[in-house]
């Protein structure tokens, strides 16, 4: 009987590691789950330099860079000498080997082995400028490359900028919301003791009651709102896709704007696409030189070894090879080009009119956006002011129809009303808030200031 207690107690005993290793792992997964959907509170330069370091779009942009510049790169290599060498065997089986001319007649060998050697070295001495205008094109090209990175930065900023502000105006409004149930709630309260003592009708607390219930709704919508934002904050920020993200308070609505002229003057000289078309005007001109250049005559040089040995031994022998060595001078005009290159000359023009053309109707959009931006905030701005006197009206009122609620003066319709009226402006106002703040951001970066 003892021995049995024993076995059974050392059974208990091996049983209880295993059973903290495996309440250890539970807690452990816990705890990491509960990590990882953490929240996080960040500011919204913490948001673009995260967007940045992590887009994908960007990582593209690069890509293209390195691609112009080895475009570039290979421009110029075409400057470089020119180099060939081989070495080749030949062997040739001669079965009918007389040639007989009446009085002389020539015997050749059964068979006969070769060995034939050349290098060569080839320079461009004179070539109307061709290889000048290639490079001049391709760098600038690469100089477009670049621009183009730069309006995807800005590009991928702004919408990081855009999804934060989004971010914060629905983190604002649930605020509103939570305020507005704890004040539905207190008059929920008050209501229900009223018609407790008989002061008002069962009508008057569904009212109350159904406010609540409309309150609640918008917030449901709310949720739902914020939760599609964060995640796809989270992909652009390269976050983990759990990461609960808040928004510590902006205050950018408070910059009042300076003149329109000074946004329209700053985007012209600051603008990608305006800079872009100076660039392309530039290879435009560029091409049509380079059409000029191929009427122009070409003068080349060029050196050449050759080694040429007869023997079947391929290793050189006394006697039995021979190295001539050539230099060269080579001069070659193709004058055809002088009347079929007029037409492409005609075209490359054309090219050239056209991008002046782009640069006008580009330019005319750019004033007419940085317009539109700047309206849009003078507008956002106003209505903050106006929406700050709404609700030091909204909430006056609300006093005044508490007050005579309270007093058994008002009806519990008046009082509802007041209310919705007061947690209405709230919400325009937080809205209006963030909608100054992204139209301030916007108007930046229509005068391509944003990341500057």
């Amino acid at each position: 009987m003892n021995i049995q207690l024993n076995t059974t107690h050392k059974l208990h005993l091996c049983k209880i590691p295993f059973l903290a290793i495996v309440l250890s792992m539970l807690l452990m997964a816990l705890m990491a789950k509960k990590a990882a959907a953490q929240d996080r509170t960040i500011t919204l330069n913490e948001a673009i330099k995260l967007g940045l370091d992590n887009s994908k779009v960007l990582k593209l942009s690069q890509s293209k860079i390195d691609q112009a510049v080895s475009q570039y790169n290979q421009a110029k290599d075409r400057e470089l000498p020119t180099g060939d060498v081989s070495f080749g065997y030949n062997r040739a089986e001669i079965p009918a080997n007389t040639l007989d001319f009446g009085p002389s007649v020539i015997h050749l060998p059964k068979s006969a082995d070769a060995y034939l050697g050349i290098a060569s070295v080839k320079e461009s001495l004179f070539d109307g400028h061709r290889l000048k205008y290639a490079q001049e094109s391709t760098n600038l090209l690469t100089s477009i490359a670049r621009l183009d990175a730069v309006k995807d930065k800005d590009q991928i900023a702004y919408e990081i900028i855009s999804a934060y502000y989004n971010l914060y105006k629905v983190l604002q409004s649930k605020k509103v919301v939570n305020q507005n149930l704890e004040t539905i709630d207190q008059q929920i309260h008050q209501s229900q003791r009223f018609f407790d003592q008989g002061l008002v009708t069962k009508n008057d607390v569904l009212r109350f009651q159904l406010q609540r219930a409309n309150i609640e709704l918008t917030g449901i919508d709310l949720e739902s709102n914020r939760k599609i934002i964060n995640y796809n904050l989270d992909i652009l920020l390269g976050l983990p896709e759990t990461t609960q993200l808040n928004i510590e308070q902006i205050n950018e609505a408070n910059r009042e704007p300076g003149p329109l002229s000074t946004y329209i003057d700053t985007a012209i000289a600051s603008r990608q696409e305006l800079a872009q078309l100076d660039l392309r005007n530039r290879v435009a001109e560029t091409n049509i030189k380079s059409i000029q250049a191929n009427t122009s005559p070409n003068l080349s040089a060029s050196a050449g070894g050759y080694y040429v040995d007869v023997s079947g031994n391929p290793l050189p022998r006394s006697g039995s090879f021979i190295t001539p060595v050539t230099l060269g001078l080579t001069a070659s005009w193709n004058f055809g080009t002088l009347w079929t290159n007029k037409n492409k000359i005609a075209e490359a023009k054309i090219q050239l009119d056209q991008v002046g053309i782009n640069k006008s109707i580009t330019l005319d959009n750019v004033k007419n956006e940085v317009n539109q931006n700047y309206q849009n905030y003078v507008t956002a701005l106003n209505k903050i002011k106006l929406l700050q006197t709404s609700i030091e009206q909204a909430g006056e009122n609300n006093n005044i129809l508490a007050s005579k609620y309270k007093s058994n003066i008002a009806s519990a319709t008046d009082r509802a009303d007041a209310e919705t009226l007061l947690y209405q402006a709230q919400i325009n106002l937080e809205l209006a808030k963030a909608d100054a703040g992204l139209a301030y951001y916007t108007l930046l970066k229509s005068t391509g200031k944003l990341n500057k």
